[in-house]
């Protein structure tokens, strides 16, 4: 920064870089074209720019998922109201996003004047409103002395309590002076557990598994906030049981682990895991979300009385509650002093089921599709599968050590694949980038493809086109779930207009997706789509059977008085 005068977008703009943001997204509006000239000029992360702020969110929320937290900046109302079922996606899948939004002036705050961009009233704060249900913490700037406690304090919240913070700077505040930013070492410091909550809680954990032989973990997918599978793997390895994971952890314990046993998720599990896990005597859960869908509609979960239930900030063992740590330090302190429990751990791990290969030739299949993905998937790929069957390819998928998976199955919106891809691939460049997603969900969130080929950013995109949204035909049929049929892979010319680097590639054979894998790991300077061409009932089994149990959950009449 060249400038002297520090303002409080200066203060904002320092505080993302402090706490390990190389960039931060943004949609222009006027009430925001001050403060994202401040963050330019401060200078501590790069502006990067999406078509609209749904989508802008959700390249938030996935490039939190690959760096520990994001930052966006939109506009008052217009942008932070369409941006807010991204923000619920980041609240529901447990992910820091720093969401900022630029406000009217500080002198028309109860002025009676009525603004563009709003209902049409002169109370501006339902916005702030609104948003705090979708938050952990929401902060409106009224002035630049307070400015940097306010904006600390939302940041220090989201970072601890692993959700999105809300903070809201007028448009004339973002370049007011304001004091420069002291050490961040206030805002990473997690809060110190309680010691005494905490022993007790390893102690009653020690005589839950003590008392019990047939243990097993079950890892859920809200582990990500510790940031690092290494504890998870040494309390596993200290107990020396068998360890499974929930669809929405897929890969999110090492799957080329010895004690590694599959996805437990009911009757659709892998590897025998469902067995494995529901005749345990006790199982750890770690962080789980036991939801109509992860139960296959309320058919499958542990029996509660064999269940140790550790949460992010709570641990239920045997009727108490024990609380005052995070998750991080209780399966640390567990993995030290834990009793072995290897009985599960050393039964004979089940051979992976592998998809036989199809002839080149032969017309296109969601098996083939799938194996030929999972033929392309490394130690150093991110594979985002989006709401759909791409769910079930991704689980049944045979990963390396280091491979990561990405699906949001807690909020489940369609469309939140696309920009969130391109979030993580912000974020952690050095690794491939795999996308699934089908057409139905393409078409909420396609204008973000328009941003790879601007950004250059390589992600292979594996598109679907099966000619509707197939996962709400398995639960619930109707006219209402077939779509207009685009020529998708077309897009791609539209998008580089000329001058972009993307390939548009059609696959209705084998021998065409194998052709077209080759020229998408070739093309390192914009994304590939491979517009995959299959029948529209070609699906996963484990779509079928999932969703009729979900359409019978979903189907109950109303309870009786």
């Amino acid at each position: 920064m060249t400038t002297e005068k520090f303002t409080v977008g200066h203060y904002l703009s320092a505080r993302l870089g402090q706490i390990g943001l190389k960039d931060h997204l943004a949609v222009a509006g006027d009430f925001n074209l001050v403060l994202l000239d401040q963050l330019l000029e401060e200078g501590s992360t790069r502006q990067i720019y999406s078509c609209n702020e749904l989508n802008c969110g959700y390249t938030a929320e996935g490039y939190a998922r690959a760096n520990g937290a994001a930052a966006m900046i939109v506009t008052f109302n217009v942008g932070a109201l369409s941006a807010v079922n991204a923000i619920g996606s980041a609240y529901a899948e447990s992910l820091p996003v720093i969401f900022i939004s630029g406000g009217p002036n500080t002198n028309d705050q109860g002025s009676g004047h009525i603004l563009h961009h709003t209902i049409g009233t002169t109370n501006y704060g339902y916005q702030m409103e609104m948003v705090s249900h979708v938050t952990c913490a929401a902060e409106v700037i009224h002035s630049a002395e307070n400015a940097p406690a306010q904006i600390d304090h939302a940041i220090r919240t989201a970072l601890r309590l692993r959700k999105p913070a809300y903070i809201e700077i007028p448009c004339n505040l973002a370049a007011a002076p304001c004091v420069r930013p002291g050490p961040v070492s206030s805002l990473l410091a997690e809060a110190t557990p309680d010691r005494v909550s905490l022993d007790a809680a390893v102690k009653a954990a020690g005589e839950f598994l003590s008392a019990r032989e047939k243990v097993v973990i079950l890892v859920g997918s809200r582990v990500r906030t510790l940031g690092s599978l290494e504890p998870i793997v040494a309390l596993a390895e200290r107990v020396g049981c068998a360890v499974t994971v929930m669809g929405a952890a897929k890969s999110f314990f090492p799957e080329d682990h010895p004690l590694f046993r599959g996805v437990y998720w009911g009757e659709i599990s892998t590897m025998g895991a469902q067995e494995l896990v529901e005749s345990a005597d006790g199982v750890i859960c770690l962080a789980p979300i036991f939801n109509d869908y992860a139960t296959v509609g309320w058919q499958s979960r542990p029996k509660p009385e064999d269940t140790l239930l550790a949460d992010l900030n709570e641990v239920t063992v045997d009727g108490r509650s024990y609380a005052g740590f995070h998750l991080g330090a209780f399966v640390s302190a567990l993995a030290e002093s834990a009793p072995r429990r290897p009985a599960t751990g050393q039964t004979a791990k089940p051979a992976p089921d592998v998809i036989p290969a199809s002839k080149p030739d032969a017309a296109l299949t969601n098996d083939e599709m799938a194996r030929q993905i999972n033929a392309l998937v490394d130690g150093n790929t991110t594979l985002t599968a989006e709401t759909g069957d791409s769910w079930f390819n991704a689980v049944r998928m045979n990963l390396p050590g280091g491979a990561k998976v990405e699906s949001e199955m807690q909020w489940g919106s369609i469309g939140w694949s696309v920009p969130a891809a391109l979030g993580g691939a912000y974020a952690a460049p050095d690794r491939r980038h795999v996308l699934m997603v089908g057409d139905g969900s393409f078409q909420l969130t396609a204008q973000e493809v328009a941003q790879m080929v601007r950004y250059e950013v390589p992600v292979i995109i594996f598109l679907v086109n099966n000619r509707g949204y197939v996962i709400e035909i398995k639960i619930h049929d109707g006219p209402y779930n077939y779509i207009k049929n685009w020529d998708y892979a077309g897009l791609i010319d539209a998008f580089n207009a000329g001058e972009g680097h993307g390939l548009g590639l059609h696959a209705h054979n084998g021998a065409e997706l194998a052709e077209a894998i080759e020229k998408a790991k070739a093309n390192t300077r914009g994304p590939t789509l491979i517009e995959c061409h299959i029948g529209q009932t070609d699906c996963t089994d484990m779509l079928v059977r999932w969703g009729k149990k979900v359409a019978a959950a979903n189907s109950r009449p109303p309870a009786k008085a």
